[in-house]
């Protein structure tokens, strides 16, 4: 009956830091100004038409 409180511990160490994890990158994402996204995106955009361009 033991191993059952070690595996429940052991899931629940598991979700919070996978909860610690999607929230550092969340902020990460939230903080660019909506400018530097659109920026980012034109810049990928390009990148990626480039990329079509030189495969046909």
């Amino acid at each position: 009956m033991r191993w059952w409180k070690i595996l429940g511990l052991a899931a629940f160490a598991g979700v919070a830091a996978t909860g610690v994890v999607m929230a550092r990158a969340e902020r990460r994402r939230r903080a660019y100004t909506p400018e530097e996204i659109r920026e980012r995106l034109r810049i990928r955009h390009a990148e990626a038409d480039a990329g079509a361009d030189t495969e046909a």
